[in-house]
């Protein structure tokens, strides 16, 4: 079945995620690190903590002390920095076109149109320049990565049939495991005393947890994984997505419980399952055949042009016009548009909600009106639908992506240590290291 290309990488920022920008470095800012050639300053530290602690009130994680928090903190600017550098370095660009839409793709999200998503940062007192800074820095690590790693990871035929040839992963296919994370690294080529010291260490974080320490808290105060600041928080997690070593541990442990210490290749993890779901599905789903025409708003097309511009397709279309001759003349979706708008048979939750839910209450033959998504607004016709057994090719499908998701981490958690190996990276304050 063809892949259908309505998978979003949405930004998951809230709108106090920003902050009013910090004050223009002054004679007196300190400069507390420099990162190959660029410098980060007390005063941009000091914006980042002030919003993290906000971030860390709304997620009801304790707030460790500042000096533990900035020392965190500090880490993960200087990962960003050194990303950022390196996609300026292989021309990396993001538009304001494409900052627009993922502010956009926000803004929906909190049910509100872009300009009220505005005027409410406005109203908390955040900077809008600011926040849009951010949100760019964030779409251009997301490219990054993308060129880095995900688009790099290829799945053959011969892995997802190795991993369903083993029966508990056949039968863990749909489980999925809601876990919280704690890693303590060691550096590459460790001597025998640094993986002792690292040892140690994690020893001394089990010890706090078991003695009832909160996890959340103890992730941002130790934790040197990139969730610590979400309170070692990885979400829910397909059971193919995880090495086996977490999956030998989660198998055995029940919602709350805390696993001991595993030693991994790069250092030493410490896991809480926070709940589990799924299990085997082999029920028939309903398959919809549909087709549809996009087009995009852009700076030379507004989305009230775009919506108007469809409702006159409609009509045509109404009145006799070939539905696929008008989409491969003028829908924006490239990868549907030569197949006369046709995007084949498609399963639940394969499309984005807010088409799905309007290609739901569609019969057969009947048109759509103009239809806002994530990627534009859509004209949407259901061709016919049918009751299908997709077990086998969704135990595959499945398979494949999770074999990818578990890939994509292991190669970009190598990355990302030799890019902050690599850096020239020099701390210049002593309570900043």
């Amino acid at each position: 079945m063809r892949t259908v290309l309505f998978l979003l990488c949405a930004l998951m920022l809230s709108p106090l995620e920003a902050a009013k920008r910090p004050a223009p470095i002054s004679d007196i800012d300190r400069i507390i690190a420099v990162v190959n050639n660029d410098v980060i300053t007390d005063s941009e530290l000091n914006f980042r903590l002030t919003n993290t602690k906000k971030q860390f009130v709304l997620e009801k994680i304790k707030t460790p002390p500042d000096s533990v928090l900035r020392r965190q903190l500090l880490e993960r600017m200087i990962i960003e920095r050194i990303q950022l550098q390196l996609a300026a370095q292989t021309g990396i660009r993001v538009s304001d076109n494409d900052v627009e839409k993922a502010i956009e793709t926000i803004a929906r999200r909190n049910k509100m149109t872009p300009e009220k998503f505005y005027k409410a940062l406005d109203r908390e007192g955040l900077d809008v320049s600011a926040y849009r800074n951010q949100i760019r820095d964030q779409i251009t690590i997301r490219k990054l990565l993308d060129r880095e790693i995900n688009n790099r990871i290829t799945v053959a035929d011969s892995e997802v049939n190795r991993f369903l040839e083993n029966q508990e992963n056949r039968a863990s296919v749909n489980l999925e495991y809601h876990i919280s994370h704690i890693f303590i690294g060691i550096p590459e080529s460790a001597s025998p005393e640094e993986i002792q010291a690292a040892k140690k260490r994690a020893e001394a974080v089990h010890d706090t947890l078991s003695q009832g320490g909160d996890f959340a808290q103890t992730a941002v105060t130790h934790s040197q994984g990139e969730e610590a600041l979400k309170g070692g928080d990885l979400g829910w997690k397909k059971a193919g997505q995880l090495p086996e070593m977490f999956l030998s541990a989660l198998r055995k442990m029940r919602p709350g419980e805390i696993s001991g210490i595993l030693r991994g290749p790069n250092g030493f993890h410490i896991l809480k399952l926070n709940d589990s779901r799924g299990g085997p599905q082999t029920e028939p789903v309903i398959q919809t055949r549909v087709r549809h025409i996009l087009l995009r708003p852009s700076e030379i097309q507004s989305l009230e042009e775009a919506k108007n511009k469809l409702l006159l397709l409609r009509e045509r279309i109404e009145n006799g016009e070939d539905f696929s001759d008008l989409a491969r003349a003028h829908s924006e979706d490239t990868a549907s548009a030569s197949n006369g708008g046709d995007l084949g048979w498609v399963n639940p939750g394969q499309l984005v909600p807010e088409f799905e839910k309007v290609m739901n209450a569609l019969k057969p033959n009947q048109l759509s009106e103009p239809t806002e998504s994530p990627f534009g607004v859509h004209l949407i016709q259901v061709l016919e639908r049918r009751s299908h057994d997709i077990s086998r090719e969704r135990l595959r499908a499945n398979a494949r992506s999770q074999i990818h998701a578990r890939k994509a981490d292991e190669r970009y958690k190598q990355w990302l240590r030799q890019l902050r190996d690599s850096a020239y990276v020099e701390y210049l304050l002593e309570d900043a290291k």
